[in-house]
């Protein structure tokens, strides 16, 4: 009877296949290339990678993200490395595009010449 009991669960997780990764949670816009992201179990600082803001442009930059993530925003992050300990990856959100294009495309950000555009 275990043994029945036991293959029919394996059976029936075959058939409902792994859960879905969670997305992080963005919970501050902190500045215009960092924001304060959480995954139910932990919150940490998010750096947008391949973005240079020139200066003074900063709080435009800011505005437009908060304007773009309200608190609570679920995205998918593409790690591409640290810097300074802060986690530095690309940001999406689940219904929009790359953040780091955005502001490239909206005029308040530059992209450096040793990062390439998102696919």
């Amino acid at each position: 009877m275990a043994a029945l009991a036991l293959l029919l669960l394996c059976g029936l997780a075959l058939l409902l296949g792994p859960a879905p990764a969670q997305a992080a949670e963005v919970l501050q816009v902190r500045s215009g290339q960092l924001l304060q992201v959480g995954d139910h179990n932990r919150t940490y600082t998010v750096e947008l990678a391949c973005l240079a803001i020139p200066p003074g442009g900063d709080a435009a930059a800011t505005a437009w993200l908060r304007n773009g993530l309200p608190r609570r925003t679920r995205v998918n992050l593409r790690p591409q490395g640290t810097h300074g300990g802060t986690l530095v990856a690309r940001v999406q959100p689940l219904q929009g595009g790359d953040l780091s294009d955005g502001l490239i495309a909206a005029g308040l950000a530059s992209r450096p010449a040793d990062c390439s555009p998102t696919a």
